[in-house]
């Protein structure tokens, strides 16, 4: 089973290592990461990087696609043609196509996901009305080929789900075993839909603050958000 998981600057690394780790321990799994062009690829974080041995041009085909979120960068990811048609050109061949995080608005951006449901992390998850698609908080929505994960650490159990799908359920749980991958949270403040306030907006604060860091996409984002607005209320 051939896995290709696409990455690309600005990426956050959990989104695409989190489920790499649970897919690398499937029998007979093959994993490439692929970026736009090969070489070394930035986290958001600006202080991860991982490299990149294959570029677009080079991968035509896959068993499962996988696209990661980020903070931001996913504004530039869902406006770049070339990769969006890519996408759509692997998608032809894939058993599944998965995202996670703000991956699902890049997938929606390809127009792929149009009439289905869709999850994202929670913050920009109204983005996916944008292209049609439904946004459902649930931490996993499988709509038959793709599946779409919330936020970042959801991609491990995404990971999981899928084996459990292609490869059955003992594939599943070694996989899982393999990480010792046994969550048991200090606190349950993990999910948007039971969290207080005060922390919705402290994590607000903080992840704003991190997308400031790529002051181009920042710009982008606001712009956005101010049509969104205005479109709001000249439909009102």
């Amino acid at each position: 089973m051939n896995i290709v998981i696409y990455i690309y600057n600005g990426m956050t690394m959990l989104d695409a290592i989190g489920p790499y780790e649970i897919l690398r321990n499937v029998q007979g799994v093959k994993i490439k990461f692929v970026s736009k062009e090969k070489g070394e690829i930035t986290a958001d974080s600006h202080f991860i990087h991982i490299n990149s041995k294959y570029g677009i041009d080079e991968i035509s085909q896959a068993d499962i696609l996988l696209i990661p979120g980020s903070t931001i960068a996913f504004v530039r990811e869902m406006k770049d043609k070339k990769v969006l048609n890519w996408i759509k050109k692997i998608d032809e061949t894939t058993q599944k196509t998965v995202s996670v995080c703000t991956g699902s608005i890049i997938l929606a951006a390809t127009g792929l996901l149009k009439n289905r449901k869709a999850t994202s992390h929670w913050k920009p998850i109204k983005m996916l009305k944008e292209f049609g698609v439904e946004p459902t908080r649930e931490r996993i929505v499988d709509e038959g080929k793709y599946i779409t994960a919330a936020g970042v650490s959801s991609g491990m159990d995404m990971a999981i789900y899928l084996i459990n799908q292609l490869k059955g359920e003992k594939a599943a749980k070694a996989a899982q075993l393999s990480i010792e991958y046994d969550p048991k949270p200090m606190f349950n403040s993990g999910n948007y839909l039971t969290a207080d306030k005060d922390i919705i907006e402290l994590s607000e604060k903080i992840m704003e603050s991190d997308a400031k860091k790529d002051f181009s996409l920042w710009e982008i984002l606001k712009n956005a958000r101010t049509l969104l607005k205005m479109k709001k209320k000249a439909n009102s």
